[in-house]
């Protein structure tokens, strides 16, 4: 798989050809609930970020030796490994953000994003193709935070990061779950037309 690709085409796809939220439209929970507030959704973005990259370069790692009839429990106890470190890391050095996101942490476990690219990708490949593909995998994931949460503070409070940039009534239905449908579901209809107009549906990555 990896050979076909360069390490920098790797990373494209996981930010726009298979890009978690907008293309593949998994993993959506967080995409709605932590996304009213750009610090949130940049904070979740880069644990994602941080568990997806070292999950695939764990089981690259190791690929040689897990043996097929139990790679499952061990790629769900490496994920779940680097999901305890990046939440006691933020419950200590982050607690006021820990406070709002903590929950959505510990369930990084369970996006199946992740554990499928430990075993579709990491788990056949070497280290540096799949440290490339986790890390493209989990931008995506950040990018796609940072552009939700972007719309939904700022249309929802008139903020950005807490700080206000605009006077008036905001649209106060974009900071609750509804509007978060909504920019989600615009924004995934957005990125899809994109990709139909100007890359033919084969994404941005042109894979």
């Amino acid at each position: 798989m990896s050979q076909h690709k360069s390490n920098w085409e790797l990373i494209k796809n996981g930010m726009f050809g298979e890009n978690t939220i907008f293309r593949m439209a998994i993993s959506l929970c967080p995409s709605i609930a932590v996304t009213n507030s750009l610090e949130n959704g940049v904070s979740l973005g880069i644990a994602v970020l941080f568990v997806q990259t070292m999950v695939n370069l764990t089981i690259s790692l190791m690929r040689n030796f897990i043996h097929p009839k139990i790679r499952i429990p061990i790629f769900m106890l490496v994920i779940a490994g680097y999901v305890t470190v990046i939440d006691l890391l933020m419950a200590t050095y982050a607690r006021a953000i820990y406070k709002d996101i903590g929950l959505y942490i510990q369930i990084i476990v369970a996006f199946a994003s992740i554990f499928a690219r430990a075993e579709v990708f990491a788990s056949k490949n070497k280290i540096w193709p799949s440290i490339c593909d986790g890390f493209g995998m989990g931008l995506g994931f950040l990018l796609a935070m940072i552009v939700i949460s972007f719309f939904r503070e700022f249309l929802g409070k008139g903020e950005l990061f807490g700080y206000s940039l605009i006077s008036g009534n905001p649209l106060l239905i974009m900071i609750l779950p509804a509007g978060g449908f909504l920019a989600v579901g615009l924004l995934m209809g957005f990125f899809n037309w994109i990709d139909i107009k100007f890359y033919g549906g084969k994404g941005a990555s042109g894979v």
